[in-house]
């Protein structure tokens, strides 16, 4: 009977060993920021959010250099805007698990894309809180609609293009697929409502924290 805690401890560290190989950063294709950058969704606009994924994706020891965060931005006059989906290369990609969460920008943009709580990790491997988790945190910063294009609707959908940590709105996407309301809207990962403000207390009251979307576009 001696030989059971033993042999429990073996099995214990064999599965550990396992799941610790099953991480891969520097094949690591796609993460959540596993921190806002402190001041709500003011980011330094796309260079300043495009840095930020590149310098988490450093520090967690991915070995891709082109990295851009999954934003839109919108333009004055009725001028074109920079629409997400066209910033983030071709695919495939994958978490740092190795899990594909998408194999191309159209899979991505469709119902048969692989993000969901369980595989939209930060670049440390670590699951963010969604419904039901205190606190919530499943609101992700996107300024798009759901196939990833800068929104038409009118009115702030950018936090002045991701440089306002005040006044405006932004579009969210919920990584965990799962609302408030059971609605096919509500359950978008990158178009799910607008942020009740910019500022960090005000994107906290809405469900998130700041954090957003980075891939390799490379």
């Amino acid at each position: 009977m001696k030989l059971f805690p033993v042999l429990a401890a073996s099995v214990i560290l064999i599965g550990a060993s396992s799941l610790t190989a099953q991480a891969d950063p520097a094949s690591m294709s796609f993460f959540i920021t596993s921190a806002g950058m402190g001041h709500g969704a003011n980011l330094g606009g796309l260079d300043g959010a495009d840095a930020y994924c590149g310098q988490l994706a450093k520090a967690a020891g991915s070995a891709k250099t082109s990295w851009h965060a999954y934003l839109s931005t919108t333009a004055p006059e009725g001028k074109p805007g920079i629409n997400a989906r066209d910033r983030i290369g071709k695919g495939p990609w994958m978490n740092v698990k190795g899990d594909v969460v998408a194999k191309s920008v159209e899979d991505l943009h469709s119902d048969a894309n692989n993000i969901t709580k369980d595989t939209a990790l930060t670049e440390k491997g670590e699951k963010v809180n969604g419904k039901g988790d205190q606190p919530n945190t499943h609101d992700m910063l996107t300024g798009s609609d759901p196939q990833g294009l800068y929104s038409t609707a009118g009115g702030d959908t950018t936090c002045k293009n991701w440089t306002s940590d005040g006044e405006g709105s932004a579009i969210l996407g919920h990584h965990d697929r799962q609302g408030l309301a059971d609605s096919r809207q509500m359950h978008s990962w990158n178009s799910a409502h607008g942020s009740a403000g910019c500022s960090q207390d005000a994107l906290v009251k809405t469900g998130g924290s700041g954090l957003f979307y980075c891939f390799a576009a490379e």
